[in-house]
């Protein structure tokens, strides 16, 4: 299996690229531009596929050390129990993936929620599977602050700084703008400044460093931080919680080869049923995989509608 990380669509450019780049391995505190808060235009083309290797890209909701770590075990399996060569991509956007899906570079991808139905739109992405984690296929946003902060409400962060992951993450981004919208604000109206992180444990470290006061997680990553970096968690607070929202899921191209995509559900599905695969799904935190019924997307969609006929789509 071969892993690396697919050269940036804004390489060098985003605006917030230090807080990006703060891992479980560390990292320096960040120096934060607030000038920029939106990614810069593309500027490098994805790497061409290896012949014959299945790619499996991963959305950035995880910072990029800690997703090279967490799949690189879930690619060996799929290869070994395909018998072909997985390569893992990393992109540094949601929308990134979208377009490898979308191209067929990739083979299957996990994206966000927002994403999802985006592509779903756009040119009928198709659910593989989601993944089941503590008994459901459902996950929040959490607003979260840092642990002195006063706030008790999003109301409270008024004239704050504010961080958002990646602009099409739905619990990093639609979720926040959701809810200023039937406040009748805009981010811009609200805070006093923002900025994009591009991986969910980033925006967590950036709140906990003082980086900002406050931002919108998943509220998976922020339960598995809370038990692999507890002293990290402890300089945070959940003020408020959204959802449920259906769990973002693996995707594939609806062109892709129809013996190929039954291959992949169906490893994917049974990995829960042997020693190996039930241990990469408890390092990855998921209990099994699933095929859900799609109808736990419904919120999501009611907020895009929502968001789109008061023209503040994202």
């Amino acid at each position: 299996m071969t892993s690396f990380r697919l050269p940036s669509l804004a390489a060098g450019m985003l605006g917030i690229a230090a807080v990006a780049l703060l891992t479980a391995c560390g990292g320096d505190r960040p120096q934060v531009d607030f000038s920029r808060q939106e990614p810069a235009a593309a500027e490098e083309a994805a790497s061409p596929p290896s012949s014959g290797a299945l790619r499996m890209a991963v959305a950035p909701i995880l910072s990029p050390v800690a997703t090279s770590h967490r799949y690189e075990q879930l690619a060996d399996y799929l290869a070994a129990r395909l018998g072909e060569r997985v390569e893992l991509i990393q992109g540094k956007t949601y929308a990134e993936i979208n377009d490898l899906v979308k191209s067929g570079d990739a083979t299957l991808a996990l994206v966000c929620t927002n994403p999802y139905l985006d592509g779903r739109e756009e040119f009928g992405m198709e659910l593989l599977v989601a993944p089941r984690v503590d008994g459901d296929t459902v996950y929040y946003s959490l607003l979260i602050v840092g642990g002195d902060e006063q706030a008790q409400s999003l109301d409270d962060l008024r004239g704050l700084t504010f961080a958002f992951s990646d602009p099409l993450s739905n619990t990093g981004r639609l979720a926040p703008l959701y809810q200023l919208a039937l406040m009748g604000e805009s981010p811009d109206s609200f805070f006093d400044r923002t900025i994009f992180t591009y991986a969910h444990d980033s925006s967590i470290r950036a709140v906990a460093d003082g980086v900002v006061n406050a931002a919108a997680v998943d509220s998976v990553v922020f339960n598995h931080m809370r038990l692999s970096e507890p002293s990290l968690i402890g300089n945070v607070k959940v003020i408020e919680r959204w959802g449920p929202y259906g769990i973002y899921p693996f995707v594939v191209n609806p062109r892709l080869d129809p013996e190929i995509k039954a291959r992949l559900r169906q490893v994917l599905l049974d990995m829960h049923e042997d020693v190996e695969g039930k241990e990469i799904l408890r390092n990855l935190g998921v209990d099994r995989f699933v095929v859900p019924n799609d109808n736990i997307y419904d919120s999501v969609i009611e907020m895009r509608a929502f968001l789109r006929d008061h023209g503040l789509a994202p």
